[in-house]
This record gives structure tokens, sequence and C-alpha cells, in this order.
């Protein structure tokens, strides 16, 4: 069995981190910005939990566990926003959805 290093996991992490980044900067549907947020959420857990197995301990588990705790909450707020506003507005397109300017 091949053990990968804290190097390998950490490198997997920033690369996704980066990943959802540049999604939600540069996407314009807000399904898709939603869920590259969620994958910033899971590189930083990603991480969270690679420096735990480095140092031997389960405090990276335990923020682990309430993180996906939070992000499940989270899911649920979220969809019912972009749901509410499709229902209204009949588009999930960000620039589309500026009745908050003046």
């Amino acid at each position: 069995m091949i053990h990968a290093s804290l190097n390998a996991y950490l490198l997997v992490s920033v690369l996704l981190f980066i990943l959802g980044f540049f999604g939600v900067l540069l996407r314009k549907n807000t399904l898709v910005i939603f869920m590259c947020l969620e994958l910033m959420l899971l590189a930083s857990t990603l991480a969270l939990v690679a420096f735990s197995k480095y140092n031997g301990t389960l405090d990276g588990n335990v923020f682990v566990f309430f993180i996906l705790t939070i992000a499940a909450a989270e899911v649920a707020v979220g969809l019912a926003i972009i749901v509410a506003l499709f229902r209204q507005r009949h588009t999930v397109q960000v620039e589309e959805l500026n009745f908050l300017k003046n």
C-alpha cells in the first residue's frame, strides 16, 4: 500500500481550493458558484484532515465533523434561496439577478 505524504494532500487541497476560487470568480450561474463554494470548503477540510493525520491527533477530524455539519445546513439554506430566486426571476444567471441595485 502506498502512503501519500503531507505535501501530496496539501497539493490536492490547494488545487481544489484554487479551482473553486476561480469557479466563483468566473462563472455566471448561481448553482455552479454555489458548488464551487462547497468545493473550496471541502478543500479546507481535506487540509485539516491531512494535518491531523500528520500530527497524529484527532483535532482536525473534530473540526471536519463540525464543518460538514455546518455545510449541510448551508446547502439547505443556499438551495432554498436559489429556488426562491428562480421562482421569482425565472433565471439563475447572476447578471440578471440585479434587483438589489439602485
